[in-house]
């Protein structure tokens, strides 16, 4: 049932409202349950507090309490690849098998012969572009069932759970945390913006119209056969680096006080929301933990030689989090 894992993930939040009445919902012993009781922890609290406070010289009215946040790496897993390419390498192998002419195509052969080496060939917009290509003519509906299927039936080659349960819970407390405090949380993320709709509200309480991703041109058809969306190859926006600020103007027409990312990809959008007037905070989520996760900084060195300078506070896997993935 598509709402057994949102469900099992409302209980901590269950928990949370049945513990507290509402003047206390910001209380650091009731909220982030799963964060250990760290310096990140309390200045996370501490400045939700001071701008949910009418009494606060930092108020922040609820109309403009926006946070936004990356989605892969920041609140799902993106190891060993990430989630949306293990996708396309799945489909591709696919729709190869029913259409041999595909092989024509150096990437789409090269991924469908296991070859993963071939995209190190691509520059990351070609390498978006050719992947997105392959579902061209599709109908958007066809696509979002494909890939919620996916999703849902395939399983993380490492921790043997369905890819779409490979969250991590202390993020998704904070997201619980900030909508809890009248935050209207945005997912900006360098993903297909279908792609994350999927399950943005099934695994994150994230409504669909709260995404804002990488997107394809879609064309409508109106004939026989009826009345719907289908995709193109032309890619309208590859939301990363420098585009994620613009397009959190264009699609949510304000400044966020609140950003939470990983990488690289995610610094304009971390910058920009400190770049305003008023109370902001960004976190960047440090990758530390080989045991429970993986250990990497590939993709993520200037945000976290930048962060002190930026005044981004770094969350640390290894030591501010008391579990990775919801049990």
């Amino acid at each position: 049932m598509k709402t057994t894992f949102f469900i099992s993930n409302l209980l901590l939040v269950t928990f949370f409202f049945s513990c507290t009445t509402p003047e206390k919902q910001t209380t650091s012993h009731k909220a982030l349950m799963t964060w250990n009781e760290t310096p990140i922890k309390n200045e996370i609290i501490s400045f939700v507090e001071k701008v949910t406070s009418p009494e606060s010289s930092e108020f922040v009215s609820v109309t403009d309490r926006i946070a936004v946040f990356d989605n892969d790496g920041t609140l799902w897993n993106e190891k060993p690849l990430y989630i949306p390419l293990e996708y396309e390498i799945a489909y591709i192998k696919q729709a190869v098998e029913t259409n041999p002419e595909l092989k024509k195509n150096k990437l789409y052969k090269g991924l469908a012969e296991g070859d993963l080496e071939v995209m190190k060939e691509y520059s990351m917009f070609d390498l978006i572009q050719q992947l997105f290509a392959a579902h061209d003519n599709q109908p958007e509906k066809e696509y979002y069932n494909s890939v919620y299927s996916f999703l849902t039936e395939e399983f993380h080659p490492k921790y043997n759970r369905p890819f779409k349960e490979m969250v991590y819970q202390p993020m998704v407390e904070l997201v619980y945390y900030l909508q809890v405090n009248e935050f209207k949380v945005f997912i900006v993320t360098g993903g297909e913006i279908t792609f994350v709709r999927t399950v943005s509200e099934e695994i994150y309480n994230i409504p669909v119209e709260n995404v804002v991703g990488s997107n394809i041109q879609l064309n409508y058809v109106s004939d026989s056969t009826g009345h719907y969306l289908i995709r193109t190859d032309k890619v309208i926006s590859a939301n990363d680096k420098q585009i994620k600020p613009a397009n959190i103007g264009l699609h949510i027409g304000k400044k966020p006080i609140f950003a939470a990312g990983n990488s690289d990809g995610d610094y304009e959008m971390m910058e920009y929301t400190l770049s305003g007037e008023g109370p902001s905070m960004a976190i960047l989520v440090h990758h530390d933990d080989e045991e429970r996760e993986y250990s990497y900084m590939n993709g993520t060195e200037k945000a976290i030689e930048d962060a002190a300078d930026k005044g981004w506070y770094v969350v640390s896997m290894k030591k501010d989090f008391k579990q990775i993935f919801p049990k």
